[in-house]
């Protein structure tokens, strides 16, 4: 039954669609009632927790076959993809590193290309996973760390901003919206780095570039 919903942390559109039984996330974006959604989050990727957002009732269709023979038909969904770069502070990427990446009953091993980007198709609705990583060289290194899918929100709200200085190994401390010390800690090690105004508030210069340097 269409319905407005109300976003809730770890949700993102896909999620969305798999659970309401939509062929695809666009079934939600570009409704004409989310119009003001669109315009408030013009990447679909990053929704926050506590937008309204208008989710229709699925699409019927019809295909005229005889009844007296029989049909396969396909369903055609969207693929929800896993893109991670793995890269040290200076952006260098490691590539051809090693990873294992388990998501639910699901284990995925392969190679990050020369970029350092992994792909990985996921079910839609999974919001952890765990992802290890063997660094190239001599001798063999390691990290493993907890992944939280589909929990990145906005850069321009303050949990966007601590995941991100988090995710780039600047310690911003616990994701909890709180400009603590800690987080203002590591705003100023960006700044220091980036070569902005070194005063620990993450205003829309060091957001911007936060954006920038973190790809989203």
């Amino acid at each position: 039954m269409a319905e407005w919903h109300t976003v809730q942390q770890g949700e993102c559109l896909s999620s969305l669609a798999a659970e309401h039984n939509l062929a695809s996330w666009r079934s939600i974006y570009d409704r004409p009632e989310n119009a003001s959604f669109r315009s408030k989050r013009p990447n679909p990727n990053l929704i926050y927790p506590g937008d309204q957002i208008f989710i229709p009732d699925p699409e019927q269709g019809g295909v005229n076959k005889p009844t007296d023979q029989k049909h396969t038909f396909v369903l055609k969904l969207d693929q929800t993809m896993l893109r991670i770069v793995f890269a040290d502070q200076d952006g260098n990427p490691y590539g051809q590193s090693e990873y294992s990446l388990t998501i639910g009953d699901n284990t995925y091993k392969g190679k990050a290309n020369a970029q350092g980007l992994i792909e990985e198709k996921i079910d839609p609705q999974a919001q952890s996973g765990i992802l290890t990583v063997w660094f190239p060289g001599a001798p063999r290194r390691h990290c493993t760390w907890n992944l939280s899918i589909g929990h990145l929100d906005p850069v321009a709200q303050m949990t966007g901003i601590q995941a991100r200085l988090n995710n780039l190994d600047f310690n911003s401390g616990p994701v909890d919206g709180i400009r603590g010390p800690i987080t203002t800690g590591a705003v100023k090690e960006f700044q220091t780095k980036y070569k902005l105004v070194v005063d620990g508030i993450p205003g829309p210069i060091t957001q911007k570039k936060l954006k920038e340097v973190y790809g989203c």
